[in-house]
């Protein structure tokens, strides 16, 4: 019961602090049968929560042994039912007890239960994987050796964030083709033998590739998300262009073909990185050109598109969604007087406590939220006790959340709505320069499309090279 309820409590404040969020590849998790999860892990403790509250078997954490002894979260790890892992790294730890732990976690995936695990060892701010340890492969080696009829699935997790310090910024959970252990006899050690671990990492840390965004420079990452930008903003447009004078949608482009399409960038940019690389700078230079012209212009990459809605559907629009706002607009100001000071003050925190490590800032943000915002709406409780007695305890503890919610959605669509008209203005007033935007997007488009196909293209040729034929045994 207490885990239900504090999963349903973080999947709330999930939801709140994640303006979207998705979820991919939920074919490839069977309900039943011994499963370990090996999860990415960029973003300190909300990977595992996005694990916990979204994964759709109950789900049991190896989790370093400090965070056992931290108030509160030491608690909640106990109620999720996390196994301790005891690291050289962690001062005082005692590495000999981790045979309890792999005990543990073999005699929880006997009994069909499931596991999860970041492979990684540790949160990281790196623009790719860190090289894995190998206890996920030990585990799931060891559990199988113990029991050849047991049928042990390994399912890759990869987690991805648009900017995953920020409140109300969007992330992807993706679930990728499992990986199936089979029987190796255990050596005479009384473990799997080195070269089986060897190689189910290695196809352990394949498959985690095939579900998160790897780069091998800082730059390239960086570069991609810009390109990526334009190049959604284009293709958005286009398809807006074709349809045949009804209003485009503003529902957000997919998370998934965001990745991919940052995925076929990065490709594209290692392979001109070693054969091209003033392809590469010319690229960059002309896209920061572009930027620089849209911040002259005052107008936001998002909202660069010619009007193609009717007149009918702008004024729909304008009745539908923008006059509603104003009768909002008590609420959500009231919303934002009384949580204004909270919200800062978790900011502050994280900014204080996290000192630079970016992986734990939306940890610290989402702990200090769930902490100060019901502070207060108890402090709003006592204030309307004061006032009006038992029954505005009950009216502040309603009006409360309900403003704050409102305030954020209002506050959202406000800063759309002002995007559109800024871009509006800009079409009615500068049309020449706003065509000019629209063709060099267009030509840029164009551009990173080339450079993926070229790489593509060399890679394809590279796989028709024969290759050895495979060995007739297999050691997994």
């Amino acid at each position: 019961m207490v885990r239900r309820m504090l999963v349903a409590v973080l999947t709330l404040a999930l939801r709140v602090f994640f303006r979207r969020i998705e979820v991919k590849g939920l074919k490839h998790v069977s309900r039943e049968g011994a499963t370990i999860f090996v999860l990415n892990h960029p973003n300190g403790l909300v990977d595992p929560v996005f694990l916990l509250c979204y994964a759709p078997r109950r789900v049991s954490f190896l989790a370093k042994a400090p965070i056992f002894k931290m108030p509160v979260i030491g608690f909640f790890a106990r109620v999720l039912e996390a196994i301790p892992v005891y690291r050289h790294q962690d001062a005082g730890a005692d590495v000999s007890r981790n045979q309890e732990t792999f005990a543990r976690a073999r005699q929880l995936l006997k009994r069909g239960g499931t596991l999860a695990i970041c492979p990684e060892g540790v949160s990281h701010s790196d623009t790719k994987l860190r090289p894995l340890k190998t206890g996920a492969a030990r585990i799931a080696l060891g559990v199988v050796a113990e029991d050849a009829s047991l049928e042990l699935k390994i399912i890759p997790a990869g987690l991805y964030y648009t900017a995953k310090t920020a409140f109300r910024s969007a992330a992807l959970l993706r679930f990728g083709e499992p990986i199936r252990v089979e029987h190796v006899a255990f050596g005479a050690d009384g473990e799997p033998p080195a070269e089986a671990v060897r190689a189910l990492s290695a196809r352990i840390e394949s498959a985690l590739r095939e579900v998160t965004l790897n780069a091998e420079h800082e730059q390239a990452l960086a570069i991609s998300k810009r390109a990526e930008r334009i190049f959604s903003a284009a293709a958005t447009d286009a398809a807006a262009s074709d349809a045949d004078g009804d209003a485009k949608t503003d529902a957000p482009q997919s998370l998934t073909r965001e990745v991919e399409l940052r995925r076929r960038f990065l490709a594209g940019y290692a392979f001109h990185f070693e054969r091209s690389p003033e392809r590469l700078a010319e690229l960059e230079a002309r896209i920061s050109r572009y930027e620089e012209q849209l911040k002259q212009a005052g107008v936001d990459l998002a909202d660069l598109s010619a009007p193609v809605a009717a007149p009918a559907t702008i004024a729909r629009y304008f009745f539908t969604r923008v006059v509603p706002m104003f009768y909002w607009f008590p609420v959500a100001l009231f919303g934002i007087l009384v949580h204004y000071p909270a919200y800062k003050l978790a900011g502050a925190i994280a900014v204080a406590v996290a000192r630079r490590s970016d992986d734990v800032v939306s940890t610290i943000k989402l702990i200090a939220a769930m902490l100060l915002f019901p502070l207060t709406w108890g402090a709003l409780a006592a204030l309307f006790f004061y006032l009006l007695g038992w029954p505005g305890v009950a009216v502040a503890l309603v009006v409360a959340p309900v403003s704050a919610y409102v305030a954020l959605l209002f506050f959202e669509r406000l800063d759309g709505f002002v995007g559109g008209a800024r871009a509006i203005r800009f079409y009615l007033t500068r049309r020449w320069f706003f065509k000019e935007l629209l063709v060099e997007r267009k030509r840029l488009r164009e551009e990173m499309i080339a450079l993926a196909e070229e790489a593509a293209a060399a890679s394809a040729a590279a796989a028709t090279v024969v290759m050895p034929a495979a060995p007739t045994s297999n050691t997994i």
